[in-house]
């Protein structure tokens, strides 16, 4: 299984709509990805290592799929309606990492 994790920095001047973000653009997401996706969360950033400090990241997106391919396969003929949107909920530009998860485990 992979992860593709969307960072979206905390950076000054930087603009997340998580209403719109949850709402909106998360459901067509899932929608388009269709059944390759396998799992997603979305996590909102409280804060550092110290408390009430900032968050590194304002908000971190995982999306699982079996692989590499099946990401490509279900994202590509999405890619510029889902990409276009970015800018209706943050002006951050997103860090993407691909990741092969070795350990996944819920309680």
């Amino acid at each position: 299984m992979i992860k593709v994790t969307i960072l979206y920095p905390n950076k000054k001047g930087g603009r997340f709509d998580f209403d719109y973000y949850l709402k909106r653009h998360m459901p067509m997401s899932i929608e388009r990805h269709g059944s390759a996706l396998r799992g997603v969360t979305v996590e909102r950033g409280l804060s550092g290592t110290i408390p009430n400090s900032q968050p590194t990241y304002v908000a971190i997106c995982h999306l699982f799929f079996d692989s590499v391919d099946a990401f490509l396969q279900a994202f590509m003929p999405h890619a510029e309606v889902l990409q276009g949107d970015i800018p209706n909920y943050t002006n951050i530009e997103p860090v993407i990492q691909f990741s092969e998860v070795e350990i996944h485990r819920s309680l």
